[in-house]
């Protein structure tokens, strides 16, 4: 149902220039009699959605790297994703000088709370030029999160696919299912149940939401999910799936991620020339207990605790209490 149109470039976060093609995702025509059946002065929302697709009209950008990007900086930053890296590296190549779209195998990183896996997935959107949508299923309230709901019923509107499809600008979004693992069975509807279609290349591609039932070409979008624990996970989904377990980096690594993050932090605010360039062993030793994505916070305090104390040093004392918790974690040795 869909079309490329000729190669343009646009800019992406991070100053590299990837090729896009404009593809159509939908039917304008199909948008218009859906609109024209539409009673008057009924479905107000529905109304605003239909004429909201036709005002954006069909084609967004689908994106790739000009080249095989520069990956160093991620292996670097996230030593214990790569494997993952690797996996996406090699996906990158097999396109990077060919007219054909990019293809990245659905992703499915599993691992303990904290070891990055949504930083990842935010990283993965940078590299590849293109936007990301992002959907808890630990929040979820309804099971038709993903396809919508009839819009029959009180309070209805499109699920996050539709949305982030229709109202961005990319037709090859990096969509995260965070905590994948927590949509449990507790909704009458099963949750998962559109990625059933979604994750398979041919039939996303005429994906229809429940309550716009207009469809619209999903099969471009890169797909990352995120769990604790893959045993709850409906085999139909890991079959469709690339799956990694992510392990927490082990004290060197964390160390490592430490100090690049003290130093980001402090290049970033102008406040941060008052301190000294790099934290000392002591400090980075303690930080190292700490998961990944407490450790931003905990620079942040210590830095204001410092500033308190009129030091220009970081200490030990300065670092929260909370987060030392090496034994949840699980570091690797």
């Amino acid at each position: 149902m869909s079309a490329s149109k000729d190669l343009v470039t646009v800019s992406a976060r991070g100053g590299s220039i990837p090729i896009a093609r404009m593809r159509s995702l939908y039917r304008v025509d199909d948008v218009g009699r859906k609109l024209d059946k539409l009673p008057d002065k009924e479905h107000e929302h529905l109304r605003s959605t239909y004429e909201r697709m036709l005002e954006k009209g069909p084609e967004r950008f689908q994106v790739k790297p000009s080249g095989l990007p520069a990956m160093d900086h991620l292996y670097d930053d996230l030593p214990n994703f790569s494997d993952v890296l690797d996996d996406v590296k090699r996906q990158i190549a097999l396109c990077e000088d060919s007219r054909d779209a990019l293809e990245i195998t659905p992703l499915l990183l599993l691992g303990p709370p904290g070891v990055g896996k949504t930083h990842f997935a935010r990283e993965l959107s940078k590299l590849l030029g293109t936007g990301m949508g992002f959907i808890s299923m630990s929040s979820l309230t309804a099971g038709w999160v993903l396809s919508g709901a009839s819009s029959q019923w009180k309070g209805a509107r499109p699920g996050k696919v539709f949305e982030t499809l229709v109202d961005g600008q990319y037709a090859n979004p990096v969509l995260v299912v965070d905590e994948i693992d927590k949509a449990g069975g507790e909704h009458a509807y099963d949750p998962l149940g559109a990625l059933y279609s979604l994750l398979e290349h041919d039939t996303a591609g005429s994906f229809t939401d429940e309550f716009a039932e207009v469809p619209i070409d999903a099969s471009q979008v890169i797909w990352v999910a995120t769990a604790n624990d893959g045993r709850s996970i409906p085999e139909p989904i890991l079959n469709r799936m690339n799956v990694y377990e992510v392990q927490a980096p082990d004290r060197d690594a964390a160390r490592h991620i430490a100090a690049k993050l003290y130093r980001s932090i402090r290049a970033d605010h102008d406040w941060g020339s008052r301190f000294a360039p790099e934290p000392s062993p002591d400090v980075l030793d303690r930080m190292s207990e700490m998961a990944p994505r407490e450790m931003r916070r905990a620079w942040m305090t210590a830095f204001g605790n410092a500033k308190l104390a009129r030091r220009d040093r970081v200490e030990v004392a300065d670092l929260p209490d909370t987060g030392f918790k090496k034994s949840s974690i699980g570091f690797v040795q």
